[in-house]
């Protein structure tokens, strides 16, 4: 069942980036805007909030990163939507999908991480350089505390897979269990109410999860210090 949630909202992406590449492509290059609710006007509303919280966040490289971001906060915005139409199950309510969409976003900021500083990225994990040694003219950060560190910053790193994976399902588990009740005692109106307060978590769980990549990702690219 969850193999064919996930493959059924990776076709409604498909199908809406179609539709938004069609749009683009029309004779005035997608330069003016459709009139009214359309699905190109939400993805763009989209695609400019997260690229305005991606450049706050990684800072002047966001480009690079930001289509694992898209793809993260899309993939679990259309899931957690799609489990709210009754009868459908949510992909995100499954725990493999969070996990392994938790699983994504560590490896990708722990890649990013490695691929801007090299073997120096271990640093982030040894603690604050208490002072400088100069050897042959080169400056060597003393870490002495890293014996202190160094399990506390592994345990802190591994612990945003269990965050990222745990919030999202338990959140979208809870939410859709909700509406699903509510749909079985009471068949019209009542359920209308929670199912929009569904669409809110929803999306405010796609946003976090997105988000804290982002954070991450940020982290990744700073300095050790």
């Amino acid at each position: 069942i969850v193999v064919v949630a996930a493959l059924f909202v990776t076709l409604l992406l498909g199908l809406m980036g179609l539709v938004v590449r069609r749009r683009l492509a029309r004779a005035d290059g997608g330069l003016i805007p459709d009139a009214g609710l359309s699905t190109r006007n939400v993805a763009e509303l989209l695609v400019e909030m997260l690229a305005g919280l991606a450049e706050q966040n990684m800072g002047p490289h966001w480009r690079r990163y930001f289509p694992i971001i898209g793809s993260i906060f899309f993939f679990v915005l259309v899931a957690n939507l799609v489990g709210l139409i009754p009868g459908i199950e949510g992909a995100t309510r499954n725990a493999n999908v969070t996990w392994a969409w938790a699983a994504i976003s560590f490896i990708a900021h722990q890649y990013v991480g490695i691929r801007e500083h090299g073997f120096s990225y271990v640093n982030h994990f040894l603690g604050p350089s208490l002072f400088d040694l100069h050897v042959g003219g080169k400056h060597i950060h003393v870490r002495a505390l890293f014996p202190i560190y160094a399990p506390i910053e592994l345990l802190s790193h591994f612990s945003r897979l269990f965050t990222l994976a745990v919030r999202l399902l338990a959140n979208m588990f809870a939410d859709h269990l909700v509406v699903t009740v509510w749909i079985s005692l009471v068949a019209i109106g009542v359920p209308a109410i929670f199912m929009g307060l569904g669409v809110m978590v929803a999306f405010l769980q796609a946003y976090v999860f997105a988000l804290l990549s982002m954070i991450y990702i940020g982290l990744a690219l700073e300095e050790a210090h």
